[in-house]
């Protein structure tokens, strides 16, 4: 099944707002942003420069299962710094494809080395469910006649 679209497409349904964090941050002010956001991930960033991301997984296996503090280590230290990203351009399929291959369930998305977006592996998925049910109402409206 092909998924059309891109992911500028599906950042303007979506909406674009992105929360991010400097890398001087702690750890637990990093925990925070997510709770309060009910995100999963956050793009660290410095000087509107992307340096790397945080997310849940980086805590747990990075702080929590090194017996680390959240109060006493930066962020800095622990996130991943080989990020992949997407552009607007990108399609949903690229998208999912890379999430998949890097097994990652964030990506930032860049338009001329800034932020613009972030995608999650949700994002994908309610993007298919919708494109999914779309095509199911055509069918049913051409097979209706109407």
């Amino acid at each position: 099944m092909t998924i059309s679209g891109t992911i500028g497409t599906l950042l303007h349904h979506k909406g674009s707002a992105v929360w991010t964090i400097p890398p001087t941050a702690t750890v637990f002010e990093a925990i925070q942003l997510l709770a309060q956001k009910n995100i999963g991930a956050l793009p660290v960033v410095e000087n509107e420069r992307l340096e790397g991301i945080f997310s849940e997984r980086d805590y747990t296996r990075k702080v929590a299962l090194e017996g680390k503090t959240s109060h006493n280590t930066l962020v800095r230290e622990i996130i991943s710094i080989n990020v992949t990203t997407l552009t607007l351009h990108h399609t949903i399929e690229d998208g999912m494809r890379l999430m998949s291959e890097k097994r990652v369930r964030h990506l930032p998305v860049l338009e001329d080395g800034k932020i613009v977006g972030m995608i999650s592996i949700g994002d994908m998925v309610n993007w298919i469910i919708s494109a999914q049910n779309a095509t199911i109402d055509q069918m049913e409206n051409y097979l209706a006649g109407r």
